[in-house]
């Protein structure tokens, strides 16, 4: 894990790539969440929604994100997390995870680091926009 010293203003975190994401992780994420919702994992009614297709439960990308962070600074470390979904994710999407230090604080008996977080669809936009805070010893 990265030190006060080591994690300046604008550093990035190692980039990290996931898939490319199948239906079958769509529907394993959806058992273990407990979120049913056919237009994730039906075809005919995410179409007739008007989708072109299935699409991932957002919390998914949510979940990689948070591991992405958890992995760099440590779990035990987190004080704060939020996203913002942006953009669907698609059977075949590739992700790639990001994340910089925006701000560093040091109070209430600890240092604490800001973070931005980003996960992109290869070939796309950016489907969640995060934040987090970490203590960092």
């Amino acid at each position: 894990m990265a030190t006060w010293d080591e994690l300046a203003l604008g550093m990035e975190a190692p980039e990290r790539t996931v898939g490319p994401l199948t239906r079958t992780d769509f529907v394993r994420y959806q058992g273990a969440s407990g979120d049913f919702n056919p237009i994730h994992h039906d075809e005919e009614f995410a179409q007739s929604a008007g989708y072109p297709s299935v699409f991932s439960v957002g919390m998914l990308q949510a979940g990689i994100l948070a591991s992405f962070a958890t992995d760099w600074l440590g779990p035990d470390n987190v004080r704060g997390f939020g996203v913002q979904f942006r953009e669907q994710v698609w059977p075949g999407d590739t992700l790639v995870c990001t994340g910089k230090v925006v701000d560093r604080k040091e109070g209430e008996g600890e240092r604490t680091v800001d973070l931005e977080l980003l996960v992109t669809r290869q070939g796309g936009g950016a489907a969640i926009k995060g934040w987090a805070t970490f203590a960092v010893a």
